[in-house]
């Protein structure tokens, strides 16, 4: 998912080598997560999205609970940072991670100062685009909504160089504690050359997805049917006014072994 300075949106199916196939996992929603919806101080316009994105549903299928340090990567608006924030309550803590590229656009620098103000229980985390780390940070639980694609992503306009998602990856790993989850969200598209169909369609393959984490050692556990919309056109860029905002979108969660 781009910023909203950069494009006007917000926010495989086998490995390679044979295993058994992810159950399908129904989200059961707790109290908590509903109540992290309904917390004071969310926007307007962020609240119109829960619609469409099943924040609860997602939240649960993932197993965020209270106290757990969590991440937010490309938080963009910080949408998912803030209910996160609000699920893992006082005794959690909530990082969100933005690059520093997407920082140089005027509209976004005031997304940023008015989000900052407002959540100061949130560490708000820059870093270049192509060179992701944590530092000495370790998470129960990370999320990654409609941006993985990104990885495969470079323009000169907006200072995105070629970027390589398995140095990102291993940093993630490395970032991830032992038995932690990493939720992938994103917008499901054709097999081919990724970097040319991400640079087209702004969509990504399921099957890289779960490639790309298993060569990085993370197990998929569980994927959910939760976002999906076979209506949806894949060749379609996924700004069309004809699909934007109801893509079909897949939902996994990897976890690190123990």
């Amino acid at each position: 998912m781009l910023r909203r300075s950069i494009f006007p949106f917000l926010g495989g199916t086998a490995l390679l080598i044979a295993v058994a196939a992810p159950a399908v996992v129904p989200a059961k929603v707790p109290a908590y997560l509903q109540t992290a919806l309904s917390a004071p101080g969310r926007p307007a316009d962020a609240q119109a999205l829960d619609a469409g994105r099943k924040p609860a549903e997602v939240l649960a299928f993932l197993g965020l609970k209270p106290g757990m340090a969590a991440a937010d990567i490309m938080t963009g608006s910080g949408y998912w940072a803030e209910i996160m924030a609000n699920a893992v309550g006082p005794r959690g803590k909530v990082t969100a991670f933005e690059p520093a590229q997407f920082y140089n656009d005027p509209e976004e620098q005031k997304v940023w100062k008015a989000l900052t103000a407002r959540r100061s229980d949130i560490e708000f985390v820059r870093y270049p685009f192509e060179a992701f780390t944590a530092g000495d940070r370790r998470f129960d639980a990370v999320m990654i909504n409609l941006n993985y694609h990104d990885l495969y992503w470079e323009s000169a306009k907006y200072g995105i160089p070629r970027t390589d998602p398995q140095a990102f990856l291993k940093q993630l790993y490395a970032a991830v504690k032992p038995g932690g989850v990493v939720g992938v969200i994103d917008h499901a598209g054709p097999a081919g050359d990724t970097r040319a169909i991400v640079d087209k369609l702004h969509r990504i393959d399921p099957a890289v997805v779960k490639a790309d984490f298993a060569a990085a050692g993370f197990t998929l556990e569980a994927e959910s049917p939760l976002l999906a919309n076979p209506a949806d056109d894949h060749e379609k860029l996924v700004f069309d006014p004809a699909v934007r905002g109801k893509t079909d979108r897949f939902l996994y969660r990897f976890r690190k072994p123990r």
